[in-house]
Formats: structure tokens, sequence, C-alpha cells
């Protein structure tokens, strides 16, 4: 196993097997980036493992000047009574940040992105801040000032939301501006005729 591969189980019984892939997986990391300097792996179960609990996967990759992590969380990943799927999951989101910031440090990256989208994880409203779930696993803060149209006391648990990541990271990890909610009930007002 490198030396800057950690992997922990919790709730769960470690498996040789599982640990084989999970370092197969990291090594795949290293070929492709080859200054990681550390990828911390948690697999946890609920309390008492029963048939249908879904497995916690984090991924904690540390490079040089940046961190990524990656979790994947039930409910949203049924799949995940899989351990090989959740890792195998977990692993390709942190692969694609990975090779994001590559092109990003290249400056591969294109000028007109995609908005990143994801959906509200936690919201702390007497604190006027949030968390958001991104679809590549990553987990975003927001602060009220970052909701387009004064929209955060509309926002609740489970929005789905588009937003761009801010340029700086802060002390509660990456950031995100413009956060627009999206769906049936966030539809932009129609223009009168």
């Amino acid at each position: 196993m490198p030396s800057w591969l950690q992997i922990t189980f919790r709730n769960v019984d470690a498996s040789p097997a599982v640990e084989a892939k999970i370092r197969e997986r990291a090594r795949e990391l290293e070929r492709f980036y080859d200054r990681i300097m550390s990828c911390r792996v948690v697999i946890e179960a609920p309390d008492r493992r029963r048939h249908g609990d879904l497995f916690h996967i984090r991924v904690d990759l540390k490079i040089p000047g940046k961190e990524i992590v990656v979790k994947r969380d039930p409910p949203q990943h049924h799949a995940h009574e899989d351990i090989y799927v959740a890792v195998r999951d977990c692993f390709d989101a942190a692969r694609r940040q990975l090779e994001d910031h590559v092109r990003r440090r290249r400056g591969d990256v294109k000028a007109h992105e995609v908005p990143a989208h994801g959906r509200v994880a936690s919201l702390m409203a007497e604190r006027d801040y949030g968390f958001i779930d991104a679809s590549d696993g990553t987990e975003v803060y927001f602060h009220r000032n970052a909701v387009a149209n004064g929209g955060f006391e509309k926002l609740v648990v489970g929005d789905e939301v588009r937003f761009s990541f801010h340029p700086a990271e802060g002390e509660k990890g990456p950031q995100a501006s413009n956060v627009v909610a999206i769906g049936k009930h966030h539809l932009p007002p129609r223009a009168m005729s």
C-alpha cells in the first residue's frame, strides 16, 4: 500500500478484497497525477449492518495547493448496497475532480463552463448559510448573499440548484456563488406581455 494511502473501516469488518480495490483505484489516481500527498478513504456502514443498508464512502485527497473531498452517502445511491459500486463511484468522482484541477492548472479550461449543479444538503438559516451536495460529490458551502434574487428564504433541503464555484476557497471548503434554485417550483417569473 502506498505510504500516502490510509483506509479506515467504521461499523463494518475490514475486507482484504475491498482494500485491494481501493489500492488499485488509488494507484490509478497516482499514475494520472504523481504529486498526491495523501489519500484517506473512510468506509462506513450503519451501526448494525442489515441487508439493504447503504455504505457511506469518503475520499479525502491532498495534492499541492488543494484538497479534494468526495463523499457518497445514501439515500440517493441505492446501488451503494454493493460496497464495490460505492467505491467505484467515489473514486470516479475524485478522478474527475483531479482531472479538472489539472486542466485548470494548465489553463485548459473553457471560458464558458456550464454551471455546476447539486442539491441543498443542509441549511443553517439562523446563521445565513448552507451546504450543497454537488453532482460530482463535492460538499460546497454557500452564504445567503450568494443566492440569486434574495431566494435564500425559499430554499429547502433537497432543492436542486445551479451555482458557480467561487474562485477562493474559504475556511468551510469550496464556496458557491450565483446559487439559483431550479425545477418546477423555482421557475423564473414570466415576462409581462
